[in-house]
């Protein structure tokens, strides 16, 4: 039971509005002196209401309760009576943003449901196109593509789009990831080298190509100040569209929606895949429309190494009338960590690495490559026409559950850090939309011209590794127009090399500008732009 009003009964008899909390039913209970009493209590809840905006409105608030029982989750109204007036207008505002017509489903479904790894009865390997064009016929396919890719920039097609919710918390970095310096020589952050690709790219193929950016509730306000306090790294602040991701709520394993604070509900964020959503709700779908994008360039924030605008793998995708294709690395071996492209039904499908069985994942082919040898690594061209359709009835994209440690309050409002996982959080998987599309196309790429994924401090796909790959490819790309570049005994670059993308966008550009390039000495520190 909750009282809302309570005169001072050393002039009158109580008079109170309660709120009944198992019920939900409100209703007065008043005794009145006389009638300027009766007048007064009038006045009063006037004052209480007109002038008192931090109150919480009666009817919204019996609404809520109301649904919180529906859907059993009245525990989040807990502590209502702790809070002061502005800690009960936020909780109650993170309420009645939950998806109510969800919420059952998902608990029933993924939370109560055992984990299942259940994986299509009949698969097969993805077809794909090779690095290389096997056969003339093919090589004309790609030299076509390659042309189609470049008027398609040119004309102002094609979008750039980052993930980049993440916060670099592995890597012993205290922001947004993407503000993580990583370049070997100049120290770039990975948004730098972004936006200078963007850049360069703008002036090769006189061209607007506008940057979109997902953020998530962890780093979007830092992110936005990172871009202004940077001038937004030379591009035009018009062509930057920076938007937030959704947030789900965590669960407890019996399907309580977790409490952070005792005015706070547990969240996070929804997913990479939840990034195909918010490019409609968030506007950038239209304003991609209103510039006239047809295709969109997708990748995550880690990757330094991303080739943001490939001509070929724009071209091959629009001649093949894709609707979203996909970027895929041959396998290191049977059990890395990448998810596995497959055929289900005809449809290209991503099975992930936990998920594909031992005798499967070892499987080899007469020549001993691996049957299931293509991974994924989330770089993708998608059509705008096909977020629009994800979204036409509803988000098209399922959920999967991860149970996590999640820090919470308990009953008592104790706060707890879990040691070992307590809960479930929700997230969808963009590679999920892949066979949802009428064609897709997987183009293989090579690992040390376009992956070199930041995720860990030191060791494998670390900032120590990638800065490795970054200056590995760099020597390498000096080394085909015959630079000469110094090396140790085992065969590593001896020394620092960091090219700008307003230098070479890629090899091909090198060979015009060898006049620039001075001689490299062992232990010399090379910057060309």
């Amino acid at each position: 039971m909750i009282a809302f009003l309570n005169y001072d009964k050393r002039f009158f008899k109580p008079t109170y509005l309660y709120l009944n909390g198992s019920t939900g039913q409100l209703f007065c209970q008043a005794n009145f002196v006389n009638f300027f009493n009766f007048l007064e209590f009038f006045y009063n809840l006037f004052k209480i209401f007109v002038f008192r905006p931090e109150i919480v409105d009666m009817t919204t608030f019996e609404k809520i309760v109301k649904l919180l029982k529906k859907h059993c989750q009245s525990h989040l109204l807990a502590f209502w009576e702790q809070l002061n007036a502005a800690q009960r207008q936020n909780l109650l505002l993170q309420i009645e943003r939950l998806d109510f017509s969800q919420i059952s489903d998902w608990v029933a479904d993924y939370i109560k449901k055992p984990v299942s790894a259940a994986i299509p009865a009949d698969f097969a390997p993805a077809w794909f196109y090779s690095l290389n064009p096997a056969g003339p016929e093919q090589e004309r396919k790609y030299a076509h593509a390659r042309e189609l890719g470049r008027e398609l920039i040119s004309a102002g097609k094609v979008a750039a789009f980052v993930v980049a919710g993440g916060q670099g918390t592995r890597l012993g970095f205290a922001g947004p990831k993407g503000d993580f310096p990583i370049s070997p020589v100049k120290n770039k952050t990975l948004f730098q080298i972004f936006a200078e690709t963007i850049a360069a790219t703008s002036k090769k193929y006189q061209a607007v190509c506008p940057w979109y950016i997902m953020t998530s509730s962890l780093n979007h306000a830092e992110t936005i100040e990172i871009f202004r306090s940077n001038g937004y790294y030379g591009l035009d602040e018009k062509d930057i569209f920076i938007f937030q991701q959704d947030i789900l709520p965590n669960f407890s394993f019996d399907g309580k929606i977790l409490l952070a604070d005792k005015d706070s509900i547990a969240c996070s964020p929804d997913g990479h895949g939840g990034s195909l959503k918010a490019l409609y709700k968030s506007g950038a779908v239209e304003d991609m429309k209103r510039r006239g994008i047809e295709f969109i360039s997708y990748w995550q924030v880690d990757n330094p190494l991303i080739n943001i605008f490939d001509p070929l793998f724009i071209g091959l995708h629009a001649l093949d009338k894709a609707e979203m294709s996909s970027k895929a690395l041959i396998k290191t071996g049977p059990y890395e960590k990448l998810g596995n492209f497959c055929l289900v039904d005809g449809k290209v499908t991503v099975i992930e690495y936990s998920d594909l069985p031992d005798e499967l994942a070892r499987k080899r082919n007469q020549d001993g490559s691996l049957v299931f040898e293509l991974g994924s690594i989330a770089i993708h061209i998608i059509n705008c026409t096909f977020v629009e359709k994800l979204n036409a009835a509803g988000f098209a994209l399922p959920l999967h559950k991860a149970v996590k440690k999640i820090p919470h309050i308990d009953r008592q409002g104790n706060f707890v850090e879990p040691q070992q996982p307590n809960g479930i959080k929700l997230e969808s998987f963009v590679f999920d939309a892949l066979p949802l599309a009428s064609n897709s196309i997987i183009l293989e790429t090579s690992r040390s011209e376009e992956f070199a994924p930041v995720k860990n401090a030191t060791g494998i796909d670390s900032a120590e590794s990638a800065r490795e790959m970054i200056i590995a490819r760099c020597a390498a790309w000096l080394e085909l127009v015959g630079v000469a570049v110094p090396r140790k005994p085992d065969g590593s670059v001896d020394c620092l090399i960091e090219i700008a993308p307003s230098f070479a966008l890629e090899k091909d550009d090198i060979k015009a500008k060898l006049k620039q390039i001075p001689k490299i000495k062992p232990a010399d520190m090379l910057y060309l732009a």
